[in-house]
């Protein structure tokens, strides 16, 4: 690796992208590189390291609003927001363990230009749903604002969504205006065991439509969580006020009945099994390719059997079986027979999470997009990059 920049302000920042822009010097664009292993590694002799910007800008627990620098780490953040009893309500993962980076290392910027998104994803929405505004450096070197502090504010494009997804190949953000909401007073996990996946995709279902207002619903195959060894769990959160949580549990219950083995956590016990399923923990440890797959809810669990008539897998299913995660047993990744079962099972989108440098160099980490969407996707990155120097590569091959 050659020389890597580390502004420690916004004007630093603009400079070094100047300076490349006008070089055709590429940037391989990281936070603190906690996803470094993730996506396709980029072919730079500069690092531009953003984890130096860092710092609240403006923080209004009674607006829930939060407006803070890139660098700054998540769990500054999530800290900061704790003392006020609030949240990232997006509920973003650390995935450090899973890829081998340093704990606790993740930056905020990362978080949002990744749009990672944890379980409770289902009730809240998406990392880039919370984002109100940003300012960033585009390619070219110039600075630009998008979006503020209130949430209808946009006309024309929506550049702070944009951003969310993007990799840091259209832009380098400096700061981003948050929507942030508060910590529920209480939380427990309705617990059902022994569940087949087709089981406990209906069940999930079921618990999705009703008026139990359930926040996050899982499966995980026995043998794959410490809650219980010998048999499979499908969990569905509630979060929100005592009262309110007494009564839907028992709607949950109720409308769930034929599933006679069922458990409660509550508290630190319901967070913390949360938490490892966000961060991943199930898969920590191991170098072996894991794949994230998005297909309808109703297709997870049929997506899982196919999967397993063919290849040794471990799998979790979360988002009521809309997000399956899997884990190849060999070292292959399996790219083209993976993705064209999901094809034939409804359609969705596979990226691979962790692999190897050389398996991310010789397969399409993200899923492959279609001519037209390709030809949409190189015209934005030419507007807000003309001469590719941000993370080139790092998504899709050439852009």
């Amino acid at each position: 690796m050659g020389e890597g920049f580390h502004p420690t302000t916004a004007e630093e920042l603009e400079a070094v992208v100047k300076w490349a822009a006008a070089e055709r010097t590429p940037l391989e664009v990281i936070g603190s590189g906690s996803k470094r292993n993730w996506g396709r590694a980029v072919q730079s002799a500069h690092t531009l390291r953003v984890d130096g910007i860092t710092g609240v800008v403006d923080y209004e627990p009674a607006e829930l609003v939060l407006t803070v620098k890139a660098g700054t780490p998540l769990q500054e953040v999530e800290a900061l927001l704790k003392e006020h009893n609030q949240e990232l309500p997006f509920e973003p993962a650390n995935l450090s363990a899973v890829l081998g980076a340093p704990a606790q290392s993740g930056t905020i910027g990362g978080v949002l230009a990744t749009n990672l998104s944890g379980p409770r994803r289902l009730k809240a929405g998406a990392a880039r749903d919370h984002v109100l505004g940003l300012e960033a450096v585009s390619g070219r070197g110039e600075p630009f604002k998008a979006g503020g502090r209130v949430v209808k504010n946009v006309t024309g494009y929506d550049l702070s969504r944009g951003f969310c997804s993007s990799w840091g190949t259209l832009a380098v953000a400096t700061s981003f205006s948050i929507k942030v909401l508060p910590r529920a007073a209480k939380e427990c996990t309705f617990v059902l065991l022994g569940l087949t996946p087709q089981e406990a995709a209906q069940a999930m279902s079921e618990a999705m439509g009703s008026s139990a207002e359930v926040s996050s619903a899982a499966h995980l195959p026995h043998g794959f969580c410490p809650l219980s060894q010998e048999h499979s769990i499908t969990l569905l959160r509630l979060e929100g006020i005592p009262v309110s949580i007494d009564y839907r549990l028992d709607k949950l219950r109720s409308i769930l009945k034929r599933f006679p083995s069922q458990e409660l956590i509550e508290g630190q016990a319901s967070r913390k099994t949360w938490g490892d399923l966000r961060d991943l923990i199930p898969f920590a440890g191991s170098s072996k390719p894991l794949w994230k797959i998005s297909v309808s809810p109703t297709a997870g669990q049929q997506v899982i059997a196919e999967l397993e008539k063919r290849f040794a897998i471990r799998w979790m299913m979360d988002w009521a079986g809309g997000l399956v995660w899997v884990e190849m047993q060999g070292d292959e990744p399996h790219d083209v027979p993976l993705r064209r079962l999901i094809a034939e099972n409804g359609g969705g989108h596979a990226t691979l999470l962790r692999a190897s440098v050389e398996l991310r160099a010789d397969v399409d980490v993200f899923q492959p997009q279609p001519e037209t969407l390709m030809g949409l996707s190189k015209r934005l990155k030419a507007q807000f990059d003309p001469h590719n120097i941000l993370n080139p590569g790092r998504m899709y091959a050439g852009i």
